[in-house]
C-alpha cells in the first residue's frame, strides 16, 4: 500500500512538473535548431545548386525530439509544438529575418541559394544539412 501511495504522489509530482514546463517555442536549444533545420529545408527547395542532406537532418530532428523529452515534454506536447500553423508562420517570420539580417532578400531563389553555399562553407548547422550538387 506505501508503495502504490509513493507511485501516487511521484505521478501527480511528475504531472505538475510538465505543467510547470514552459512552451516549447521558449526553449531555445530546441527553438533554435528548429529554425536551422527550417532554414536548410527553404533552401534546399528553393535552390536548385544544393541538395539537402536528409538523413542528417532527419537524425537530427530525432535528436531533439530526443532532448525535448528528457526536458520532461510529453509526445502530445512535441507533436502539437511541430504540428503547430502558429508555430510554423512563427518559425518562418524567425528564418525571413535571418535572411534579411545577412543582407538577403528571402523571397529571392538566388538569395537562398547565396546562403545555403555560404553557410556552407561555414559549416553552421544550416550547412550542415546541405550539400553542394
Amino acid at each position: 500500500m506505501r508503495l502504490t501511495l509513493s507511485a501516487l504522489i511521484l505521478s501527480a509530482g511528475m504531472a505538475n512538473a510538465a505543467a510547470a514546463l514552459p512552451p516549447l517555442r521558449d526553449v531555445s536549444e530546441i527553438d533554435d535548431n528548429m529554425l536551422w533545420v527550417a532554414l536548410a529545408i527553404e533552401i534546399s527547395d528553393r535552390c536548385d545548386s544544393i541538395a539537402p542532406r536528409t538523413l542528417k537532418g532527419l537524425n537530427f530532428l530525432w535528436q531533439l525530439k530526443s532532448r525535448a523529452s528528457d526536458l520532461g515534454y510529453s509526445d502530445d506536447q512535441i507533436r502539437a509544438y511541430v504540428d503547430s500553423d502558429a508555430e510554423k508562420d512563427r518559425i518562418r517570420d524567425r528564418g525571413e529575418a535571418y535572411v534579411r539580417a545577412k543582407g538577403l532578400n528571402p523571397d529571392s531563389a538566388a538569395d537562398l541559394c547565396t546562403l545555403g553555399r555560404d553557410e556552407i562553407q561555414k559549416g553552421s548547422q544550416i550547412g550542415a544539412f546541405l550539400r553542394a550538387k
